[in-house]
């Protein structure tokens, strides 16, 4: 069997009071895309910087290409690609000029930077925009081009925090199709993300929570530990009936999803039972649709412990 690219091992990290991160554990595969999916301060920035050498664990065993990241951080850093929340780039210099730099700091041979520019051009669309400044592109051209520049060393290790955090959704949609590729090329990638919909795209997942993973696997295995029926309320006021929603005799859970609630009901309960229920205790009918449950269903399931937690 092969040995994994990334191995985490009983990892635990707290600063101060705080346990930041509580006996992790996971591994990812050569050439995989490995999602750790979860809001802020579930641990996923804390296991990333563990990784990329930037903190030490306070336990556990932590390694990149068998390397450990407590013995080979010189070693480590040459191989991985790393793209922090907040990417420096540098809004003086042009689009070609950050690269070129991060080139150099890379100590990538001048003869090759040409060619891997134009190769990063392909992937990012941002070679009409070679001469702009950095500091004058929009959010989702400066992801691509942090980005570009984390790839202008050629690393087999790609380890992404939050890439997408507050770009646009058109923006969202090329930078994972970058990903894709990169993915089709071998390189093995770990990202993190407070988006569901990001959690689809990834070949494994890890839902993180308070410092420990609740659950890990393929995503249609994750929602697939849902056994509870979700139903999908729309309406009018309904944030205003929820409460009173969660009154009803037998239900599960009532979460609000923008403008409908999602309701958790036993399988037991027929369709008909449901809406017999909603209508006694509000007195009026409402559109309600037996839906496959999200990953966010699934997720809040979990952290309410209506779920059982698994790895």
């Amino acid at each position: 069997m092969m040995q994994p690219v990334i191995s985490i091992t009983n990892f635990s990290k707290s600063f101060g009071k705080t346990k930041a991160v509580k006996d992790l554990s996971l591994d990812v595969e050569k050439g995989e895309l490995f999602g750790l999916i979860g809001p802020d301060g579930a641990g996923k920035t804390t296991t990333i910087r563990a990784l990329v050498t930037l903190i030490l664990p306070d336990s556990g065993e932590l390694s990149v290409n068998g390397l450990k990241v407590t013995e080979s951080v010189r070693e480590i850093r040459s191989i991985t690609g790393y793209m922090p929340q907040r990417f420096s780039l540098y809004p003086d210099l042009s689009v070609s000029q950050n690269l070129n730099f991060f080139a150099n700091l890379f100590e990538v041979p001048k003869k090759e930077i040409p060619e891997r520019r134009k190769r990063l051009f392909r992937f990012s669309n941002l070679e009409p925009f070679s001469n702009r400044l950095a500091g004058q592109l929009s959010g989702g051209m400066k992801q691509k081009l942090a980005l570009s520049c984390t790839l202008i060393h050629n690393p087999i290790v790609l380890i992404l925090d939050e890439p997408t955090t507050g770009v646009d959704p058109v923006s969202r949609s090329e930078f994972w199709e970058i990903l894709q590729e990169l993915k089709k090329e071998g390189v093995t990638i770990l990202v993190s993300t407070p988006y569901m919909d990001e959690a689809l795209l990834c070949d494994r997942i890890a839902i993180m929570h308070e410092g420990s993973i609740l659950a890990m696997g393929k995503p249609e295995q994750i929602t697939g530990m849902m056994r509870n029926n979700i139903y999908k309320i729309t309406g009018q006021n309904l944030m205003l009936k929820s409460s009173r929603i969660g009154r009803i005799p037998g239900i599960i859970s009532v979460q609000s999803f923008g403008d409908s609630l999602h309701l958790a009901f036993p399988p037991e309960f027929s369709d008909e039972d449901v809406q017999s229920k909603i209508y006694d205790i509000l007195g009026e009918q409402l559109n309600i649709e037996l839906i496959a449950p999200s990953l966010e269903d699934v997720f809040i399931g979990l952290i309410e412990g209506k779920i059982g937690h698994a790895n």
